[in-house]
């Protein structure tokens, strides 16, 4: 748990030694502090910023480029300051060129992210799994991804390179980007929505042994729900799952504004209670260094 007075551990390494095992690492999606901590409490090792569900929760609008670098950088920090294990953050486009991109880094990592991902889409850029995307060229991509390696200042900062050609030029021209990005120094690398089990195996097959792979388990998108002992068989090093805490998130919410207005009460059945909730936010290190520092 990210305590306020924290241990000061090393969620990059830690995050690094993750990737390097033998089953995928399972990161859900966090859209603000609280969603990270729940991630963390649940038991799972990594946390997974979403850039769909910062943009819907900070602006209650679609993922299609509207939230700017620092507002981005601003949740990453918030969450990454909430939660002890590594937080792997969506850093869209680099919100710019390559030059940009070394700021974005930089901010990223001062932020305390263990790793980004950065994508081949034209700013404004849209979700993975949204029609309407186009792309820069490959070398432009590559030189963003070289840039992004030479600015970390912690070399086990973790980048992450995804292709969206999928949607917009076919399984080949991301194939052959995918090779281009692992050439300029990203870390993993992620093929965006492939729409059937086929080139889910293709990926697989074809960039095994060029650097470790990303699986996008996006709730409702695109690209078939595989099971995680079939994503393990496949090799994925690691399997995002995005969006599932904020659609269980906006049900919740929805059920209960539901039976607030029909009912005239909210339904309270299922619920924490108000001393589970703070207890779970960590009431009690307040408390215990309130008496620690007391005068």
């Amino acid at each position: 748990m990210g305590d306020l007075l924290g241990a000061g551990r090393a969620p990059r390494a830690r995050l690094r030694e993750l990737l390097a095992g033998p089953a995928p690492l399972v990161a859900p999606g966090a859209y603000d502090a609280l969603s990270a901590r729940l991630v963390e409490q649940a038991g799972f090792d990594a946390v997974y910023m979403t850039g769909f569900g910062t943009t819907a929760s900070l602006i209650g609008r679609p993922d299609v480029g509207l939230l700017s670098g620092a507002e981005m950088v601003d949740n990453a920090r918030r969450i990454a300051a909430a939660v002890d294990v590594p937080v792997i953050a969506d850093a869209d486009t680099g919100y710019g060129n390559a030059l940009n991109v070394v700021r974005t880094v930089q901010l990223y990592e001062q932020a305390g992210v263990a790793g980004i991902q950065l994508e081949d889409q034209v700013m404004p850029k849209k979700c993975g799994h949204m029609s309407g995307k186009a792309l820069v060229g490959t070398e432009e991509m590559a030189g963003k991804v070289r840039a992004a390696a030479a600015a970390r200042r912690d070399p086990d900062l973790v980048l992450i390179a995804r292709t969206d050609a999928v949607a917009v030029s076919g399984v080949d021209d991301a194939l052959e980007r995918a090779r281009a990005y692992a050439e300029a120094g990203a870390d993993l690398l992620f093929v965006e929505a492939p729409t059937t089990e086929a080139d889910v195996e293709r990926v697989a097959g074809e960039l095994a042994g060029v650097a470790p792979l990303v699986f996008n388990w996006a709730e409702g998108g695109r690209t078939p729900p595989l099971s995680l002992q079939r994503m393990t068989e496949l090799g994925f090093a690691l399997v995002i799952y995005p969006i599932g805490t904020l659609l269980a998130a906006t049900a919740g919410i929805r059920a209960l504004l539901d039976g607030l207005r029909t009912e005239g009460v909210p339904p309270l059945d299922g619920l924490p209670t108000f001393g589970e909730f703070t207890d779970l936010v960590g009431l009690p290190e307040v408390t215990d260094l309130e008496q620690r520092f007391a005068g």
